[in-house]
């Protein structure tokens, strides 16, 4: 008689794997936990042996991490540079922004408030009080265009 591991003993093996996926940084030990689990299930329908445990246990995860790169695809998670959140670049972060001028704009440049902080800009010639939009940011400046509102 070969090697013989009970269905509940995948059942554990899915469930340290799960908690494993809190403490470690990544997101691939859910998938082969869900492999594991798989396997306790088919397990106990069909008692399988130690071989066919193995088998479907590999399987299992190969799918399952398949079908996890496709969900974290369709989330956005890992799309490059870009996809990522403008943390250390704040002037990045204010695009979409709208906000006001507070001086006029003269030869395309002038100051814009943002919330409560004041930043320089360049644009188009607008009026001190023009409600503007921010389009870009270039070397520290913000780069506005007039809103519609």
């Amino acid at each position: 008689m070969g090697w013989f591991i009970p269905w509940w003993a995948w059942v554990i093996v899915a469930g340290v794997l799960g908690i494993a996926e809190l403490h470690t940084p990544g997101a691939y030990l859910i998938w082969i936990a869900l492999g594991a689990a798989v396997t306790a299930a088919a397990d106990a329908a069909w008692g399988f042996t130690f071989e066919q445990q193995l088998l479907c246990f590999a399987v299992a995860s190969a799918v399952s991490c398949a079908i996890g790169f496709f969900v974290y695809r369709n989330l956005g998670i890992g799309r490059g540079r870009h996809a990522e959140p403008p943390l250390n670049n704040r002037d990045r972060a204010m695009i979409g922004a709208r906000g006001m001028a507070t001086t006029a704009f003269v030869n395309g440049t002038g100051k814009v408030r943002l919330g409560d902080v004041i930043w320089i800009a360049d644009g188009p010639n607008l009026p001190e009080g023009a409600p503007i939009v921010v389009t870009d940011a270039r070397n520290g400046r913000l780069v506005v265009s007039a809103s519609p509102e």
